[in-house]
């Protein structure tokens, strides 16, 4: 939340900027000293804003209260008011268009792993959350490369305009994106139980084990390169196009 609404805020800024006149009368670009102080002074009550609006999200308002935040902020030097904090949280809803609560990956990772958990799961459910977490850095960095070889898998014999449009709702499918996720991290953690972990998530999401073994499979390629799940049942990675491409097809 915090990042969305600094980006929109810079983004305000330069965009209401404008040129200042020298008396030499040459146009200079806007001062870049000035929008910067006016971002700086600021930036932790925005900080504590956005901090604040997460907590009433995940129902811990009770906890980052009015009064604690206002004390937090006289510790570090800063007087605001009640009002004042209103006011900030208030600028931060209107900057994102009062969108504060957009899915994420995360998200659907760390709500399959809580069923994972009461399904007993034979992972640890904890050691998997941090290793999907690196994994999930890792497919943002290499988020070109995973989906391409996905691409690559899932359809075969289409144009390059039918493969974008088939293929367009397998890249925004955050389920497909977790269930992939976690299973690479099982298959990191304890590979006896991977499949296990598969059964498991293909249970909770109905999204075929072939799908996710092609998934998982594609994460550990690009970010491991160790032998792999499909890999080492080479029948899936065969299959695991076929659900792929059905999923592609039927989400259009």
């Amino acid at each position: 939340m915090r990042g969305r609404f600094m980006v929109k805020q810079a983004e305000s800024i330069c965009s209401q900027a404008a040129p200042v006149l020298r008396e030499s009368e040459k146009a200079e670009l806007w001062s870049w000293r000035a929008r910067k102080e006016e971002l700086c002074s600021t930036f932790v009550l925005r900080l504590v804003s956005c901090v604040q609006l997460a907590s009433k999200l995940s129902f811990h308002y009770k906890i980052v209260s009015n009064v604690t935040v206002l004390n937090f902020l006289q510790a570090l030097g800063y007087l605001y008011t009640k009002e004042e904090l209103l006011e900030s949280e208030l600028a931060i809803l209107k900057s994102l268009n009062f969108q504060i609560n957009l899915p994420t990956p995360l998200a659907y990772v760390e709500m399959l792993l809580e069923v994972l958990g009461y399904n007993g799961c034979l992972v640890s459910v904890k050691r998997l959350h941090g290793t999907c977490l690196t994994l999930l850095d890792m497919v943002y960095l290499l988020h070109g490369p995973i989906y391409e070889s996905l691409l690559r898998a899932s359809i075969e014999n289409c144009t390059p305009m039918e493969q974008g449009r088939k293929f367009v709702s397998v890249k925004e499918d955050f389920m497909l994106l977790a269930v992939g996720i976690i299973a690479a991290s099982a298959f990191i953690q304890n590979q006896e139980w991977w499949g296990q972990v598969v059964e498991h998530l293909h249970s909770i999401t109905s999204i075929a084990t072939e799908s996710i073994a092609e998934f998982s499979y594609a994460i550990l390629t690009h970010g491991v390169g160790a032998s792999t799940p499909v890999r080492q049942q080479p029948g899936l990675h065969h299959l695991a196009a076929r659900p792929l491409r059905a999923a592609a097809t039927c989400n259009i």
